[in-house]
């Protein structure tokens, strides 16, 4: 069975900074490309960045420079380390794994971003 599992949302101020890390079991976690993405209330579920099975990364605009996306095959876990948050970065953050025709989700946590 895999699980993805998110941890280390919270509340932080503007300015603050959280890692978030998501555990994978159940697969075989370094052959999997995984991202991160979120959502809003009221809005749809966004691609924060992602990082290949080579280590290739990516992000959206509005987080570049201040979010880094990193993973430890040892651990099976990714992770998306976040500074200089603002308001507007409040949401769920979901992990996501993907292979091929294989895409595996957790289940979200949430990160506020208010003084």
């Amino acid at each position: 069975q895999v699980q993805l599992v998110e941890s280390g949302g919270g509340l932080v101020q503007p300015g603050g900074s959280l890692r978030l890390s998501c555990a994978a079991s159940g697969i075989i976690f370094s052959i999997y490309n995984m991202g991160w993405y979120r959502q809003a209330p009221g809005k749809q579920r966004e691609l924060v960045a992602d990082i290949t099975s080579g280590g290739n990364t990516n992000y959206v605009d509005s987080v570049k420079g201040r979010f880094t996306i990193s993973r430890d095959n040892a651990k099976n876990t990714v992770y998306l380390t976040m500074n200089s948050l603002k308001a507007e970065d409040t949401a769920v953050y979901y992990c996501k794994a993907d292979r091929l025709i294989w895409t595996y989700w957790g289940q979200g946590t949430q990160v506020t971003v208010s003084s």
